[in-house]
């Protein structure tokens, strides 16, 4: 569980801060942080004496909260973009330096002089990426990973819930300043949730519609197992996922323990990375011609929701699948 200790007077020099005429023109750092935040974040200390003003997030969950967060004049660089992004958001996007396609080099995030660095995946801060968080905070450069995917799996939360996905859009947004955008984010984000549940069908989840949660592969299927996203939104709508009892959040599966199981609705990641089974209609394609799922009872009678890939990892977008999924329930609830 993370901390948050607030003292006064304490400063910490940010090495790289203010290099540009972007980061001197942004506004003055007085939001709600009259103070220094020091966060213990994936067992590491992350601290800030002012909001930041030269921002770098590396993925695109991370990039979406902080737009969701109207952060896009503090950031100065983004990358490693899965899904086209959220319509709402797209011109503050556009508004922000793309770094890389995937993850920038440790080269190209300190050519960018941030002040702080966000993600939501380990992988982020790999060696031969944007470089450990350690190694960043030796420059003088806070660096925030997603307590859903920390460095030591000890220091993790091992289940994603959306008070959890909440809690990262609160030290975020406490990060920069700004806890009244956060409030207002979140309140959004529950009101949805909410109605989501409501149009689901009322059962127990020992009761409701199994459902298998089908990200990738064909020879090889990933599926998804207990403590994730998609977890958290079949007990949100009293639905069951088919594999909740695998220790793993995404195991491989296979076809034949899938049948098995047979599961009464199938949700597929929509993919545009363009490999194996990605897409949404390539899944489609794939389980009506393969001689073991095309007798499966949701291929059969085409239960098929569609949700984006990046909606079944823990971000912003996540409500958008609860909602999906819940009003597919609904209409075969009908």
């Amino acid at each position: 569980m993370k901390t948050v200790f607030i003292k006064a007077g304490l400063c910490l020099v940010l090495a790289v801060a203010g290099c540009s005429d972007r980061g001197a023109s942004a506004p003055p750092a007085q939001d709600h942080l009259a103070t220094p935040i020091h966060l213990t974040n994936c067992g590491l200390p992350v601290s800030v004496s002012a909001p930041p003003q030269r921002a770098i997030a590396l993925e695109q969950n991370a990039t979406e909260i902080m737009l969701s967060l109207g952060l896009a004049d503090r950031m100065v660089g983004t990358s490693y973009q899965t899904d086209p992004v959220l319509p709402e958001l797209r011109p503050a996007y556009e508004e922000v330096p793309v770094l890389a396609k995937l993850y920038p080099s440790r080269e190209a995030v300190r050519a960018a002089t941030p002040d702080f660095v966000y993600s939501t995946y380990t992988s982020a801060y790999a060696p031969d990426a944007a470089g450990l968080r350690a190694d960043l905070a030796t420059l003088g450069v806070p660096a925030y990973l997603s307590e859903f995917a920390c460095e030591k799996p000890a220091d993790a939360t091992q289940t994603v819930t959306f008070d959890g996905i909440f809690d990262e859009i609160r030290d975020i947004a406490s990060v920069f300043g700004v806890p009244e955008r956060a409030d207002k984010l979140i309140h959004d984000q529950q009101s949805r949730l909410d109605a989501a549940r409501g149009t689901a069908p009322t059962a127990a989840p020992s009761a409701g519609p199994s459902l298998l949660w089908y990200y990738s592969g064909t020879s090889t299927p990933y599926v998804a197992g207990h403590g994730g996203v998609p977890d958290a939104i079949s007990s949100l709508l009293g639905a069951r996922n088919t594999f909740t009892d695998a220790s793993q959040k995404w195991p491989a599966g296979n076809w034949e323990e899938i049948a098995k199981r047979n599961p009464e609705v199938i949700v597929l990641a929509d993919l545009t990375r363009g490999g194996d089974g990605d897409s949404a209609q390539s899944k489609i394609d794939f389980l009506r011609r393969n001689p073991v799922t095309s007798k499966l009872d949701a291929v059969v009678a085409g239960r098929f929701v569609t949700v984006p890939g990046s909606s079944m990892d823990p971000s912003i977008r996540s409500v958008q699948a609860a909602e999906l999924v819940g009003a597919h329930l609904h209409g075969t609830a009908r």
